[in-house]
């Protein structure tokens, strides 16, 4: 089962990785100035990872794929590592439709 970790950064915002059932991070968030703002951020994952649509498929500049999900307004609402391939792309694109909607949340800002 995926998981939502949510940690501080060092500028004192707060953001969230999604973590797939092997612990490897699938998604990361922006940071976000409240714990409000960051679970709407995870609320918002868990409804828009059901639509595909909602993935955009990027290439960087050093030409590895990635990839962004966006809510229905546009804003980024999470980003993917860097990948070798697209077919890996793909697979982090699967593995976060497959997390996301169940995925416990995590709070660690207090450790």
């Amino acid at each position: 089962m995926g998981k939502f970790v949510i940690k501080l950064r060092t500028n004192g915002d707060v953001q969230f990785d999604l973590k797939a059932a092997n612990g490897q991070v699938i998604l990361t968030s922006q940071g976000y100035k409240s714990m409000d703002g960051c679970l709407n951020g995870i609320a918002s994952v868990k409804k828009n990872s059901l639509d595909d649509a909602r993935f955009e498929r990027k290439t960087a500049k050093n030409g590895k794929p990635f990839f962004n999900l966006v809510a229905t307004n546009g804003q980024v609402i999470g980003t993917s590592e860097m990948y070798s391939n697209n077919a890996n792309m793909e697979n982090g694109i699967a593995s976060v439709k497959k997390n996301a909607p169940t995925a416990e949340i995590v709070d660690k800002t207090k450790e």
